[in-house]
Formats: C-alpha cells, sequence, structure tokens
C-alpha cells in the first residue's frame, strides 16, 4: 500500500515538475556561483542537538532508511540549508513531499533524487557529468534552486515553493510542504 501511495505521489509531483521553467541567464549565472562556493556547518552543537532530534523523526517517517544513510540525509540537509539561508525543517520538508526520503526516486518527467532536480540543471550551470543520486549533490543543488527562488521572490516562501515544483500560482504544492513541516519537521 505505501509503494502504491509514493508512486501515485512521484507521478502526480512527476506532472507539476513538466512545467518548470529553464533559468534566465542571471539565475543560472548565480545558481553556478552558488554552487561554487565552498561550505560548512556555522554551529556544530546546534547542529548535533537538530541531528539527533531530526533523526528521531526520521526514523519514524521512513524506518527503511539504514542509520548512516538517514545521518547523512540530515547532515547535508542541515549543512545546505544553512549554507544557502533556508530553513533546515524547510528543506526536510520539500524533501519528504518530493521523494518521501526514496534518495533513488525518479519521476516520470525525469526529475532526479531526494529533492527531484531536473537533469537540465546540471547542463545550465555547466557541470553535466555531476550525478543527481548523489544526496550531496542533490541536496546541494535543491538548496541552491530554492535559496535563489526564495531571494527573487523577495522572501515569500510560497511562491518560491511554488517556483520550485513549477507550480507557480497554485497554492496545492506549497501547502503540502507547510503540511509536513508542521506535522513532522517544525521545532
Amino acid at each position: 500500500m505505501r509503494l502504491i501511495a509514493l508512486l501515485y505521489c512521484l507521478t502526480f509531483l512527476g506532472g507539476l515538475w513538466a512545467n518548470q521553467e529553464r533559468p534566465d541567464d542571471n539565475f543560472r549565472k548565480e545558481l553556478k556561483l552558488l554552487l561554487e562556493e565552498e561550505h560548512s556547518f556555522v554551529d556544530r552543537f546546534e547542529a548535533e542537538v537538530w541531528l539527533k532530534d531530526m533523526s528521531k523523526r526520521l526514523s519514524k517517517r521512513a524506518p527503511h532508511i539504514p542509520e548512516d544513510e538517514r545521518f547523512t540525509i540530515l547532515k547535508l540537509a542541515h549543512k545546505y540549508a544553512k549554507s544557502f539561508k533556508l530553513d533546515p525543517q524547510i528543506v526536510l520538508s520539500v524533501i519528504e513531499v518530493e521523494s518521501n526520503f526514496e534518495r533513488f526516486a525518479i519521476s516520470r518527467v525525469g526529475a532526479r533524487g531526494l529533492m527531484q532536480i531536473m537533469p537540465f540543471w546540471k547542463e545550465e550551470i555547466g557541470h553535466p557529468e555531476d550525478n543527481l543520486m548523489d544526496i550531496e549533490t542533490n541536496i546541494r543543488y535543491g538548496c541552491a534552486i530554492l535559496s535563489i527562488y526564495l531571494k527573487r521572490e523577495q522572501k515569500d516562501m510560497t511562491n518560491a515553493l511554488a517556483r520550485y515544483n513549477g507550480s507557480y500560482g497554485r497554492m496545492k504544492y506549497p501547502m503540502k510542504v507547510y503540511k509536513a513541516l508542521r506535522n513532522r519537521w517544525k521545532v
């Protein structure tokens, strides 16, 4: 039953991704610069407390994920969310809605990985060799893309989420992310 629900969700979301716009030149340049910067944790203690709390929550949400992979996802979600000035819990909510934490998820339109990144992004930033199924690459791309949309939308997260999903002007996707945030990830 869970697999059927996941397939339905990925099929539905895959249809929304088909509407995603290719970036303009300014967006492409900004994304490339963000992805080339070196990032690290700002506050180690805060990260460790957050990791323990979120690991318990994630183990309930996705018990099939091995503990080491769970910590990898959480560390990287925290790291890149903070690096790109995003709320780590929003990033986890996006991952839940996009892939339900299935790192090898592929939508019917070809979006890949945890944050369901379209392959055209690799070409747009000039890194065609990047592997979107790699946890770090996928989360880094997703956080960078979402952060630029947030900046472009003047910090309006609802519009940024809709752009991320390729459903600008509709509320369904942002409301799913907010529901996941409220029900599972809000601290």
